[in-house]
């Protein structure tokens, strides 16, 4: 078939993730031995085998899919779509008795409607099956056994398995969640980009659900981010090996220590308090993470160095006023009682973050959501920030 490109033992992938957080997923990607890394826009394109395919999936924290390109072709019309999907020998790659569900997304194609694009593609694997075995699979928009992802780009298409199944950010330790929780992936995402150097307090003042200190929980104790997560798409591929994938579960088991510094959470809200007193609790973590049912102003800072990160409210439920007071109070907690400490806030709400009244050492552009968000850096220093530079100097 023109173009059509499959791939065995060495692998082309792609990695989904969110905005900003590219960079940081190729560099787990490295780290677990991918080779041609290229972050692209909310992606990573590497390639690897089947091994570190199930390694991306169950030991990256900033992943959020991992694909498996089986096609690449171009197409200028529906009929070519449906032709050219049929072509690919869909029985060789999954059982007729499976479920399957196609999603699809269509940019600066002479084909615009992704809805119709997946429905072609549905019936040209539904149409191949049943030519070959007399039977065609299922279509399970819930709990789908089979994920295919389209991708249409300026008329080339790259049909590809998703070996991931629900998005990796379902970790699987939430039980519940306070009002707007933060994205797991995005949670991960930016305590890599901290830079946290795990020898001081950890500590998340406004925690909610406990995603933060959660995440940094597993990343302290080394525990995957997959760990608690019941299933994977790949382990009903066809060509699945149980054996790699318990070898690959047992070594990052054996990687997993215990942290011995100080995680705090804490919320003043007596309910968000008790939401993640229930997740911490589900992922065994409720004995490794202090958790507090404080105001940020009441929360003491427990060896005298280490970093703040949290997610405090920045419009929707609160009145400007409101929101301008409980930045200048952020502003003023910070400065009082954490001098030493670094903090890092996410904020959707540029204009507000000004009234916490400190000057940023740094400003990264993440989404939370579709909502673009400023991650902000302030260093609370001892003294004066002129005298630790002359400090330096000397």
């Amino acid at each position: 078939m023109e173009n059509l490109k499959t791939f065995e033992k060495g692998m082309d992938l792609t990695a989904k993730t969110l905005a900003g957080l590219e960079n940081v997923l190729a560099d787990e990607l490295k780290a677990l031995g991918a080779s041609s890394v290229e972050p692209g826009n909310r992606v990573v394109f590497f390639r690897g085998d089947k091994a570190l395919m199930y390694k991306a999936n169950y030991l990256c924290r900033t992943a959020l899919r991992v694909l498996r390109p089986i096609g690449i072709f171009t197409v200028k019309n529906e009929q070519e779509l449906y032709e050219k999907v049929k072509r690919i020998d869909w029985p060789a790659l999954f059982d007729v008795e499976k479920t399957f569900v196609v999603s699809a997304s269509v940019f600066h194609s002479s084909l615009t409607n992704s809805l119709y694009v997946a429905l072609k593609t549905k019936d040209a694997i539904a149409d191949r099956f049943r030519e070959k075995l007399g039977k065609r699979p299922f279509v399970s928009k819930e709990n789908a056994q089979m994920h295919i992802d389209v991708h249409i780009s300026q008329d080339e298409c790259t049909i590809s398995l998703d070996s991931s199944g629900d998005s990796l950010h379902k970790r699987g330790y939430r039980v519940a969640v306070d009002k707007a929780p933060l994205n797991e992936v995005l949670a991960a995402g930016m305590i890599r980009l901290s830079g946290w150097k795990k020898d001081g307090d950890f500590i998340d003042p406004m925690c909610g659900s406990g995603t933060i200190p959660i995440e940094a929980s597993m990343e302290a104790m080394h525990i995957p981010a997959g760990y608690y997560r019941k299933h994977f798409s790949f382990e009903n591929w066809n060509d699945f090996d149980p054996e790699l994938f318990e070898k690959i579960k047992k070594e990052a088991a054996e990687e997993i220590c215990e942290y011995d510094n100080p995680i705090i959470a804490s919320d003043r809200s007596y309910k968000a308090f008790g939401i993640a007193r229930s997740n911490l609790r589900h992922a065994g973590l409720h004995k490794d993470v202090m958790l507090l049912n404080k105001p940020f102003e009441k929360v003491n800072p427990e060896s005298g160095k280490g970093i703040l990160m949290f997610n405090p409210p920045y419009g929707l439920r609160l009145e400007e006023d409101e929101l301008i007071e409980l930045y200048k109070h952020i502003g003023d907690v910070l400065k009082n009682r954490f001098q030493g400490y670094e903090a890092w806030i996410i904020t959707g709400n540029r204009e507000v973050a000004k009234f916490i009244g400190l000057r940023p050492s740094r400003k990264i552009i993440l989404y939370n959501g579709p909502l673009e968000s400023r991650f902000i850096k302030f260093e609370m220093y001892s003294g004066s920030k002129k005298a630790k530079a002359d400090n330096h100097s000397k």
